[in-house]
């Protein structure tokens, strides 16, 4: 590997590492498929916004196109079939059960007085003997859902609104004592680790936080392609300092390779069994919260991409949309879309479609098309409506 990389072989090696090789997208992709997608992004994000679909289904229809529902659900809800668990990581996330040993960091630090977050620490500090109760109550009873308990109104946790009841399940979903046993509706139902959990997987030794750090930072170094120290500890939101350590451990042990790239400001890394592939890409619909977009710096880096989830904008003040996503067309991202599940009606809604600069409208259009039709195909729905909004809004209905 050069010492020195070019954007374009950043890209290359950014896309390999997150499985865009220009795959065959064709037919219905098996479990197998959809394992090895996971395991090389090693986790799905989970976001609760439902405009287009929920955004933890999206990854892996990014890289393999059609796939069920139910068969992701069957993996990280069946407590038969189960080979993932949800956990904070990079935020909530859906986690091989492989990485289960090297999760547990966030929840020691939680269970001795350090949570994820600090009105969880508080909450777990300030309640403590409701915790405790909360607990008692699902050890008796099994699966537990918020309404479950009397003080399930709005407002009483004082924290996002939840309540006091949701603030000690979350809490000790943090500690690691409960975890996610179904979702219904994608609400969360949570039981005691052990009985969702394999006993095997919970057998297996827990790695000192030293090495957990390390092997962390590898699988982000592996992910990533090619990533800054921030880019590598963000992956799986690493402490500061600790990640640090990791890094000048594997440094020094040339686990970690130090590269630089044209127009990057700092100091990148590769793994070392990283190769540089001489093409990269593919053709994409990506969710806001998929790990090749999710750091918005890195992606602005990247691919020269200025990207923000406009959600929380109020809607006058928007650019392009509600529920964006990237179009991934070979190894840059030539157009964005605001993207809508109308159920009701039966349709995909392209309700804004803007080209970027580089990009020529009449091929996106095209190319933007056929995904399209490919994702309602995926969601269920009849077809695809295509909104005035946009500068390429024009070219996709011609295309469409």
């Amino acid at each position: 590997m050069k010492p020195a990389l070019s954007l374009a072989e950043a890209r290359r090696l950014a896309l390999v590492a997150q499985g865009f090789t220009f795959p065959k997208r064709e037919g219905k992709a098996n479990w197998t498929k959809i394992s090895n997608t996971i395991n090389q992004i090693n986790l799905l994000q989970i976001d609760s916004v439902n405009v287009l679909v929920r955004s933890h289904y999206l990854p892996v229809f990014s890289r393999l196109g059609h796939y069920d529902h139910a068969t992701l659900d069957a993996r990280s809800l069946s407590n038969k079939k189960r080979t993932m668990f949800e956990c904070w990581s990079h935020e909530a996330s859906l986690v091989p059960l492989e990485l289960h040993p090297l999760m547990r960091w966030r929840m020691n630090r939680a269970l001795n007085g350090n949570g994820t977050y600090g009105s969880m620490t508080k909450f777990a500090r300030d309640e403590s003997d409701y915790v405790k109760s909360v607990l008692e109550f699902v050890r008796r009873n099994g699966p537990t859902a918020v309404s479950d308990f009397p003080d399930s109104g709005k407002g009483a946790g004082g924290w996002w609104g939840w309540s006091k009841g949701k603030m000690a399940l979350e809490t000790l979903f943090d500690q690691g004592l409960v975890t996610t046993a179904a979702r219904p509706s994608f609400e969360r139902i949570y039981d005691l680790t052990e009985n969702v959990i394999p006993s095997d997987v919970l057998q297996r030794p827990t790695p000192s936080e030293s090495e957990t750090f390390r092997k962390l930072m590898e699988l982000s170094a592996l992910a990533l392609g090619v990533g800054t120290e921030f880019d590598l500890r963000d992956y799986f939101r690493l402490p500061v300092a600790e990640t640090k350590v990791a890094l000048a451990e594997l440094l020094e042990a040339g686990s970690l390779i130090p590269v630089s790239v044209q127009d990057w400001k700092h100091q990148a890394y590769i793994h070392r069994n990283t190769k540089l592939p001489r093409k990269a890409g593919g053709t994409a619909l990506v969710s806001p919260f998929d790990p090749l977009v999710w750091e918005r710096a890195r992606a602005e880096r990247l691919f020269n991409f200025h990207y923000r989830i406009e959600i929380y904008t109020p809607a006058v003040k928007r650019k392009y949309g509600y529920y964006v996503l990237p179009f991934l067309m070979g190894d840059r991202f030539a157009a964005r879309v605001c993207l809508k599940s109308d159920r009701q009606a039966g349709v995909l809604r392209a309700n804004a479609i803007h080209l970027e600069p580089h990009a020529d409208a009449k091929e996106t259009a095209e190319a933007l098309s056929k995904e399209l039709l490919l994702m309602s195909e995926w969601l269920g729905l009849e077809g695809v409506e295509a909104g005035a909004k946009g500068n390429l809004a024009r070219h996709l209905k011609a295309a469409l």
